[in-house]
């Protein structure tokens, strides 16, 4: 059956094509994070339990630069004061579970950004639609670039610096998978999903509810914003806040100029509309 056009859908047809698009959303991720679970074990041991690893590039990096500068530092350090422990019955498969959907997600996200731009380029111009190829290169890319910041900055940054952290010498930190799996998971995620950011202004200002002027008088309130949320997802250090403030800062100036071409293009085509009149 031919699909309808958008000036003829009713309410629930665009639900019912929302519906197909969630569908095949989810699928997608299912399928690949099958896919993920069968290779688990070579996942959970050379991705999600590799920070544990005082090899990890970060640590390494990072302890070079402190012997650099003549400081003492944790980074340096032969191995990660923690153990991690299984607690419950089903501790283990669970994290196996939830490991699987959550790469599964990351990996498809590519075809996840696909179908929902599928749901709304039909209200869209044809010369906006045109550029659904860019949109999901860019999309995408910043999405990787924002988990592999989370797993390779902010990860690193908390882990060691919970692990290290010592209210008295009579506590070792014994720690359950589900919560390692939980900082590993929210950093990467987290991470990903504030990188999208240029992406959400774009939209903001094709609808009208940002401009750039907004954008900047209320940017000291977003750097307040973004210190928070940085604070949020690192260990509460100034170093570390600083280094994940740093690029959400350069995105959100990113962002002012997107909302400047944005306007300026709108006005343009405004313009010429006014001439054809």
């Amino acid at each position: 059956m031919a699909k309808k056009d958008i000036n003829e859908m009713s309410f629930l047809d665009h639900l019912e094509d929302l519906r197909w698009h969630l569908i095949r959303i989810c699928l997608a991720v299912i399928i690949v994070a099958t896919l993920v679970f069968i290779f688990s074990r070579f996942v959970f041991d050379n991705i999600i339990f590799a920070p544990l690893d005082m090899g990890f590039p970060t640590y390494s990096m990072l302890c070079d630069t402190a012997n650099f500068f003549g400081m003492d530092t944790t980074f340096c350090a032969k191995e990660m004061p923690m153990i991690l422990q299984n607690r419950t019955m089903a501790g283990q498969f669970s994290a196996d579970i939830w490991t699987a959907i959550l790469g599964g997600f990351i990996i498809a996200f590519p075809y996840v950004i696909y179908q929902l731009w599928k749901f709304i380029s039909p209200g869209l111009h044809s010369n906006e639609r045109k550029h659904s190829r860019g949109f999901i290169i860019i999309s995408s890319l910043l999405f990787f670039i924002g988990v592999l910041f989370g797993y390779y900055i902010v990860t690193p940054l908390s882990l060691n610096f919970l692990a290290n952290y010592s209210i008295s010498t009579r506590v070792d930190n014994q720690i359950d998978i589900s919560s390692y799996i939980a900082l590993v998971r929210s950093s990467a995620l987290a991470s990903g999903l504030i990188f999208e950011l240029p992406i959400i202004i774009y939209f903001l200002t094709k609808i009208g509810l940002v401009t750039p002027e907004i954008l900047r008088k209320y940017r000291k309130y977003a750097l307040v914003i973004v210190l928070i949320l940085s604070a949020i997802i690192t260990p509460p250090d100034i170093a570390s806040q600083v280094i994940v403030a740093i690029p959400i800062l350069i995105l959100y100036q990113v962002s002012i100029y997107i909302s400047k071409i944005v306007i300026r293009n709108q006005k343009r085509k405004e313009k010429q509309m006014a001439k054809k009149q």
